[in-house]
Order: structure tokens, then C-alpha cells, then sequence
């Protein structure tokens, strides 16, 4: 551990060294002012702001206080801009004013001039327009890092200057909410692009591979230093990669490839990219981390995964298929259905209708020519449905509002191609984005029904494909006049829309909050009720089961009424991205809400963040570390939380695929108790969670928050546990032995040991 520590502390020291090279800068994260609504006046300099009330720009106005709020709002602030910000810069050409991110759109102003839209800058006499908020829906994770040249007349040198940021918020959470707002000169190092995550590492035999490149994208500095490549075990700190590139040199423009093969660990290495300026003595360094698998690989025999039950109301269409892994061609057989079901043996899809209520026992069976499978499979008919978090792909995290029906059936043929349905993987669910949008016209058709796009020409034929898979068809839609996208949805129309829903045999339905801000009276519990009722009493008209999931950010803490109104999942935060600051803010608050999920009703911290993400139509890798990925995994499933994939399916690569398909992970998840898990256990960065199974024995997760590896003793007592028990490894599907008073593990840095104590 020693030898980390000091590899870990030479990195630290090396970005200490570059930050205190960086010049001379301004804050802009206090002293702010805000008001709702929209006039371009508050753009003007000598415009009187004295009303305006003060807000912070380290969270989102919600949390100001502004909840909740959609639409258009103002930040203004006033700050002298001294000249010898420029006077002592290294490069004294342009001016940097870094708004940090912003939720969704803006436009910048500065002395009641524009200059940035969206990230972009904008020369001086751009005209404002309403059109700015037409842009892509990931805008509310991007940087807003402005550039203005230094003579530029629109700053004015040791004087007072304005800076004025209107804000269009389409729903959910609104404002600048980052907190590292500053201006500052350009520096050489911000035209330096060390693009190290621009794709995934790829595994091959023994080695990672991995790409990445050295850009210099500015149009007229040359840039001269070292450039070293360090590669550290997370764990035990050997070093296990290390290169350098003495006295590169990058002309404006150039590009500089590097490929990375290193060998394969049973844990991250961490790696770290350092280029060293030599005529500025600076640096700057960033690092990442290697992806390791710790899922063994699925044996060619037939082994039945996925949820032990499955419920349909009386008399509603039943859809199950049975979860098998192992090599084809696999045959199945269902042993006492109950009335009113039929199995194909052959793709082991079971169908129909069951009239009479009950718990039915059925035994399953699959074959294959390694061997035979059998478990038990409950098949709940009575008044509650989705007794298991629901597992599936919804399109949002990845293709937002460019999804289109070729998307939606490539996603579903890769569950079956990749064999997430072998595990339990069921739904297949359209967000935003299919309906008409608010600009045009007709909306519905001459009898009020809703109306697709061009890029869903079909419903009806794409929920039959869908289930003609064996898997479970997913819709979204708002009980405001319009999607948080801006596309219709079903104010005053829920009965038809229900219906329409119905025909073309939809099984879930994600009802997001968004325009409903406009005809709420006010922010009572009963307004906040309201619209969810309206639905509720359209779905229980309807001749087939829909799966109701409630999506309006937590409000009124609705894991107290979720259930009242219909409900079987609720969003209990605000969206999650793919930052380990949002996972780590969503995912352990999961606290208060703990006692009211149960068989029926989840809790629903948001979707997941692995794989390419995006929120279309341009992906990435996901942000997230590995480890903090299998916290992401891990902690879901001691949540009891609803699993929806939120990548593109067709780029799930090898460690994806491992972090989706662990059984014994999954099962955690989709244990029948429906239990959440308790937070038990706060030991500085360490937390340790614990969650009740239905065989009497605890799932264990203690993670680690802090930022290095640490050697941890769990004591069973204090986290209450009984003393005397066998643990398991649940990723690496390993017994660890038998226990007495406590274990001791080592936890990576945001990373997991997730256990099953028997």
C-alpha cells in the first residue's frame, strides 16, 4: 500500500504543481441575482435589478427554492474586470467566462451584448432569438466555457461589467448549478484536447487495448513538452505500464496518436496522461481507469435465471419469457399452467389470459444438449402487478429525442442477440420523442387520438415485434399539454390516449410531470396528486395490464402517495447523469423513502448510466469509472430500484455485457421479499448497506466513497449483522468462508464488495 500511496501522491503533487501555474482568475459563483420570466431587458447594463432576489449557482433553482419551475428565468451579475488579469497572462489575446453547466438552454449577455448560445460563441452584434432552445436535449450536461477576444468591446477593462444568462428550462431541473463559474485569460494548456475517452478499452486475450490522442486545438501556438503515460494497480499500487515521450512538439491543429496495451487485471489500474510544458513550466494531467470483469462466463448448460414470480390481473393478456442461458437450440417445458396459458416449447414464450385468481406453482424446464434446468416460477393472478422492479431498455440516456422505430427494433433483436433476455431483461421502452411535436400540426386525428411522427409510422406493427420476442413493449407520455421534449402529450385527452396505448399493446407507461407546471393551481399535495388519478382510473379501463411508473422528480415525497394514485415505480430524484457527483448525490440519499417499496411499488432513482450515453443523437462512454459503475449496479439492486438500461445496445462491449448479465447480482434486485435496502453503517467514506432476502439470508454492500483504496473491517454488529456466517462474493459468483465477528476487505476508490450473508 505504501508504494500507492506514493504513486498516488506524486500524481497529486503533479496536478498541485499545474494548479498553482494557472493565472489569474475572477470567481463567478457568488453574489448572483435571478428572477422568473422573460424580458430582454434584463439584459442591459443600467437595467435596475435592485428586486431581484439572490440565488446560488452550485445547484439547481429547485433547490433555491423555485420549486417547481419550468420555463424562462434570469441570472445577472456585476463584476469589474481588472487589466491586470491581462497584463500578467502568459497568452493575452482572448478572455475565458466559464459559466459552468447550465439546465437547459441559454443565451450569455455581456453589457447587454450577446456573446454565447449553448456553449458556443457568438460574434458581437448577434441578434437574440427565441430559437436557441431548439437545440439538442443533452445541452443541460454540457460546459459553457466562453471565449471573447481580449479587445473585444464588449469587456470593459477596470470598469464594471454585466454578465446576464437567460435561461430556458424545457422540465425537470432548471438554472446554473455548478458552482465553478470564473473568468480568466486563455491559457496554452486550454487548447491541449488529451482525448483519452473517446472510446472505450477494448479487451483482447490477456491485454487492454485502448486509443487516445494528443490534440492541439488552437490556430496559432505551437506546443513543446514531455508527455508520460503512467499505469498504477488501483489496489496494491504496482506500477504495471509506464511511457514517455520526450520533447513533442504539436503545431496548431496537430493530432498525435497513442495506442495503449497493457495486461489485464483483476482490478482498475489507474492512468495517468501527463503532458509537461516546457516554456510555461505547467502541466496538465488527467487520468482513467481500466475496466476489469469479474462475472464468470456463462456456462454453456441451461440455467433459468431472472425473477422467481410473474403477475398479471385476471383476465388480462399474460406475457413470460422464460429467462434461460446456455448454449441453442433449447426446448422448454412448463409443468401445471394454470388454465387460460400456453407455452411454445421451442422459444419458451408463455401466453394468454388467466380468469380465476390465485398463486399457481409452475415448474420450468429447459434442455439443451449439455443438460437440463428446472425451477419453480410463481404466476401471480389478483390486483397487483410489477411484484419485481421492472427490467428493461428505455431510449432516453442514450438516443433522447432522435429515437426513432429502427432504434427501438434494433435494441429489442439485441436483447435476444446479446442474451440479456437469458437473464431477465423484459422491457423495451420509447421516451420522448414520438409524438408530434408542439410546432405542428395535425397533433390528433379528427376524433382526438394521438398522432405519431414520421419516425414511428406504425405503433401498433412495433409492439407486435416487440412481443413477438417474448418481450414487453414500453411507451411515454406527460399529463401537461406537452413533453418535457415538447411534443404532444395527453392533457384533457388521458382516456384516449390510454386506449390508444392499449391498441397497439403497450405494457408500461413512464408519465412524466414536465408542462403539467402550467396547470397545476399550486404546489399542494393534492395538485400533485391530481393528473396521476386521472391516468390511473384510463388504465383501469383498459383490457390488458400496463405497468404505471410515475416520473415527476420526488415531489411532495411521493413515495408516501405513489401507491395511492396507481402507481408501481416512482422517480424519487431529479435525472441522473453520467458523473459519479450525480450518482453518488442520487443513488445514497435513497434513505427516508426505504419503508414503502414492496412487491408492486419502487422506489426509482433513474435510469442507468452505463455503456454509450448521450441523450442523442451524438453518444460517448460513459463518465463513470468502472468501480463506479459497479457501485452504480450494485447499489440499484440492493435499492430494489427498476433496472432500465439506458446505452446504446448495439455498443454494449465486453465489460457492459459483464456489469448486465451477473445472476446472482440481478437476483438481489428481483429477490420476491421486495425489500430495500438500510442504510446501516456511516464509517467515514465507508457505507454499508444491508438488505433482507426472502431465504433469510442479507445482501451486504459496503462501499467505499472516498478517494483511495482502503482496507476496511467489517464488523458485523455494528453494521447489524448476526455473528457467525458464510459470505459470498456475489460479482465474482465466489465463497469467501465462514465468518465469525467480522471480515476484511479491500474496497477501491468509489468502488464496491458486494456479499450475501447466509
Amino acid at each position: 500500500m505504501k508504494k500507492l500511496f506514493c504513486l498516488l501522491a506524486l500524481i497529486v503533487s503533479i496536478a498541485s504543481y499545474a494548479q498553482t501555474m494557472k493565472e489569474e482568475s475572477i470567481s463567478l459563483n457568488q453574489n448572483w441575482k435571478f428572477i422568473q420570466g422573460d424580458d430582454l431587458a434584463y439584459a442591459r447594463p443600467g437595467f435596475n435589478d435592485s428586486g431581484w432576489k439572490t440565488i446560488r449557482v452550485d445547484r439547481i433553482w429547485e433547490v433555491s427554492g423555485y420549486d417547481p419551475y419550468d420555463g424562462y428565468a434570469w441570472y445577472r451579475i456585476n463584476v469589474i474586470i481588472p487589466s491586470s488579469l491581462r497584463k500578467n497572462a502568459a497568452l493575452q489575446d482572448s478572455l475565458r467566462i466559464y459559466l459552468g453547466k447550465i439546465n437547459n438552454f441559454d443565451q450569455s449577455f455581456l453589457n447587454g451584448s450577446l456573446f454565447g448560445i449553448n456553449g458556443k460563441n457568438v460574434p458581437a452584434g448577434t441578434e437574440p432569438d427565441t430559437m436557441f432552445k431548439k437545440a439538442p436535449q443533452n445541452l443541460w450536461d454540457a460546459k459553457r466555457p466562453y471565449t471573447i477576444s481580449a479587445s473585444d468591446p464588449r469587456i470593459k477593462w477596470d470598469q464594471e461589467n454585466v454578465i446576464a444568462v437567460r435561461v430556458f428550462d424545457q422540465g425537470g431541473q432548471g438554472g446554473l448549478y455548478t458552482g465553478d463559474q470564473a473568468i480568466a485569460m486563455t491559457k496554452i494548456s486550454d487548447y491541449l484536447v488529451i482525448e483519452n475517452n473517446k472510446n472505450p478499452y477494448r479487451f483482447e486475450k490477456s491485454n487492454l487495448l485502448k486509443s487516445i490522442s494528443l490534440y492541439n486545438s488552437s490556430a496559432s501556438y505551437v506546443m513543446e513538452g514531455d508527455f508520460t503515460i503512467l499505469a498504477v494497480n488501483k489496489v496494491t499500487g504496482a506500477e504495471v505500464y509506464k511511457s514517455n515521450t520526450k520533447k513533442l512538439m504539436l503545431n496548431p491543429g496537430d493530432r498525435q496518436e497513442y495506442n495503449l496495451e497493457i495486461e489485464k487485471l483483476d482490478q482498475s489500474a489507474i492512468i495517468s496522461y501527463r503532458f509537461d510544458f516546457v516554456k510555461t513550466r505547467s502541466s496538465i494531467n488527467v487520468t482513467d481507469e481500466t475496466p476489469y470483469i469479474t462475472t464468470p462466463e456463462v456456462p454453456d448448460y441451461p440455467r433459468i435465471n431472472g425473477a422467481e414470480i410473474a403477475a398479471s390481473r385476471p383476465g388480462k393478456p399474460f406475457l413470460f419469457a422464460i429467462p434461460a442461458s446456455g448454449i441453442r437450440p433449447m426446448s422448454f417445458e412448463a409443468t401445471n399452467l394454470p388454465m387460460g396459458l400456453k407455452l411454445d416449447q421451442n422459444t419458451g414464450i408463455i401466453t394468454g389470459k388467466v380468469d380465476a385468481k390465485g398463486n399457481y406453482k409452475v415448474m420450468l424446464k429447459a434442455t439443451n444438449s449439455k443438460g437440463v434446468a428446472s425451477r419453480e416460477l410463481t404466476i401471480s393472478i389478483g390486483d397487483r402487478i410489477s411484484l419485481t422492479p421492472p427490467m428493461g431498455w428505455n431510449s432516453w440516456n442514450c438516443w433522447g429525442l432522435a429515437v426513432d422505430e429502427q432504434k427501438v427494433v434494433a435494441s429489442a433483436h439485441t436483447y435476444r442477440d446479446k442474451g440479456l433476455m437469458n437473464h431477465g431483461w423484459t422491457y423495451v421502452n420509447i421516451d420522448d420523442g414520438w409524438e408530434i411535436n408542439r410546432d405542428k400540426e395535425p397533433k390528433r386525428d379528427p376524433k382526438g387520438n394521438i398522432l405519431t411522427n414520421e419516425k414511428f409510422p406504425d405503433m401498433k406493427r412495433l409492439g407486435d415485434s416487440i412481443h413477438a420476442l417474448g418481450l414487453k413493449f414500453g411507451i411515454y407520455s406527460s399529463p401537461g399539454p406537452y413533453t418535457c421534449g415538447g411534443y404532444t402529450a395527453s392533457y384533457q385527452h388521458e382516456e384516449q390516449d390510454a386506449r390508444s396505448f392499449a391498441s397497439w399493446g403497450v405494457d408500461y407507461l413512464k408519465y412524466d410531470w414536465c408542462s403539467y407546471d402550467g396547470i397545476a393551481k399550486d404546489t399542494t399535495l393534492a395538485e400533485y396528486k391530481k393528473p396521476y388519478f386521472v391516468m390511473r382510473d384510463a388504465l383501469a379501463k383498459l383490457d390488458r395490464d400496463i405497468v404505471y411508473s410515475l416520473c415527476q422528480y420526488g415531489m411532495g415525497d411521493v413515495y408516501k402517495w405513489g401507491d395511492e394514485v396507481g402507481g408501481n415505480l416512482w422517480r424519487t430524484t431529479g435525472d441522473i447523469t453520467d458523473t459519479w457527483e450525480s450518482l453518488r448525490e442520487i443513488g445514497f440519499n435513497q434513505v427516508k423513502n426505504q419503508p414503502f417499496a414492496k412487491p408492486g411499488n419502487w422506489n426509482d432513482p433513474d435510469m442507468l448510466i452505463v455503456g454509450w450515453v448521450g441523450w442523442g443523437p451524438s453518444l460517448h462512454p460513459t463518465k463513470l469509472t468502472p468501480d463506479e459503475q459497479y457501485t452504480h449496479i450494485s447499489l440499484w439492486c440492493l435499492l430494489s430500484a427498476p433496472l432500465l438500461i439506458g446505452c446504446d445496445l448495439q455498443r454494449l462491449d465486453e465489460f457492459t455485457l459483464n456489469l448486465l448479465t451477473n445472476d446472482e447480482v440481478i437476483a438481489i434486485d428481483q429477490d420476491v421479499l421486495g425489500s430495500q435496502a438500510k442504510q446501516m453503517l456511516l464509517d467515514g467514506d465507508i457505507q454499508v448497506w444491508v438488505k433482507e432476502l426472502a431465504d433469510g439470508s442479507k445482501a451486504i454492500g459496503v462501499f467505499n466513497l472516498g478517494e483511495r483504496t482502503i482496507n476496511y473491517s467489517l464488523v458485523f454488529e455494528k453494521a447489524g449483522l448476526k455473528s457467525g456466517g458464510e459470505l459470498r462474493d456475489l460479482w465474482r459468483q465466489k465463497n469467501l468462508g465462514k465468518f465469525e465477528k467480522s471480515a476484511d476487505i479491500a474496497i477501491p476508490s468509489h468502488g464496491v464488495m458486494l456479499l450475501k450473508l447466509k
